[in-house]
């Protein structure tokens, strides 16, 4: 555990966003910088809602990363306040990175973002990701494209599934962010309660276990959270999805598909949390969750007027 540098010492402290098209591997590479898992990872695109902080200490830096959702052609109200709030983490952030899929390179959503990026001020970075799985030649064309239509500072190359260069970036950053005292405790990783983590948790093996629309229509609230004697945890969270149709298949033929779920997530939450988990799931039907704007102030979104 880094121990909290003396006051008036010279550390450095800001906030890095990350941001990207969806399956970029942002929140890949979020939990490989914090080196712990602080936001939830799918192979299905459009995973993160809001603004998830997770925390890094590098010598006498604390960095900041903001994990962002991501940005595309926005069809409905909840994708319009996820891409509002993508934008709105890169212009307060000190530094931003922007991570793009080496596979599939400068497509149409990736041109979009590069071509955005004059609007927000300071220092940005390129970050190619997946360079595992892509030819050293496509990488280096790739890179090339990319600075000749926007203006970065610096330029690298990762696999955030295998943390492969991710130490050179945070080196880094870690010269980059501005000088000025820590803004969050030395042991800290996020800014996330457990009692959210745990609800994105769950979310994540929705995703995992369910098919089409249905994980994007559908939300998860940890409605209870007691710690019991002896230092077990009780949590009850609650899956709301839009339909009765939705809920039977959440739940699944004899409850199936619901009991999947929460073992998965039960064994997962118990593993952050360092003790026994005893998770109940509900779901209920909450008809128009996605046009209720009391919904997006709990996913930490602005609930976009129209």
């Amino acid at each position: 555990m880094a121990d909290a540098p003396a006051h008036g010492s010279d550390t450095r402290c800001g906030f890095v966003a990350l941001i990207g098209a969806p399956n970029a591997g942002k929140s890949t590479l979020l939990n490989a910088l914090v080196g712990s898992k602080v936001t939830i990872v799918s192979h299905k695109v459009q995973t993160t809602r809001a603004l998830i902080r997770g925390i890094v200490i590098e010598g006498k830096s604390q960095l900041i990363f903001v994990d962002t959702p991501g940005i595309f052609s926005p069809r409905r109200r909840l994708d319009r306040a996820m891409v509002t709030t993508a934008w709105s983490g890169a212009h307060e952030a000190d530094l931003v990175g922007v991570l793009i899929d080496a596979r599939k390179g400068l497509d149409e959503e990736v041109e979009d973002i590069l071509g955005r990026l004059g609007e927000v001020k300071g220092p940005k970075l390129l970050i190619l990701n997946k360079i595992d799985i892509a030819a050293k030649e496509a990488l280096l064309a790739l890179a090339k494209a990319a600075n000749e239509t926007a203006n970065f500072d610096a330029t690298f190359m990762v696999c955030a599934l295998t943390g492969d260069g991710v130490a050179d970036l945070k080196a880094w950053l870690t010269q980059r962010v501005p000088p000025g005292p820590w803004l969050y405790p030395a042991e800290q990783m996020s800014d996330a309660p457990m009692r959210q983590l745990a609800a994105e948790i769950t979310r994540e093996k929705l995703f995992e276990r369910l098919h089409q629309e249905l994980p994007y229509h559908s939300t998860v609230e940890t409605e209870v959270w007691k710690e019991l004697r002896g230092g077990d945890i009780r949590i009850e969270q609650t899956i709301y999805v839009e339909r009765e149709s939705q809920r039977k298949i959440v739940l699944g033929k004899g409850g199936q598909t619901i009991k999947s779920i929460g073992e998965a997530a039960r064994k997962e939450i118990a593993e952050i949390a360092e003790t026994k988990v005893h998770l109940f799931l509900f779901v209920k039907v909450r008809e128009g969750w996605g046009e209720d704007p009391e919904r997006y102030r709990a996913m930490g979104l602005e609930f976009p007027k129209d």
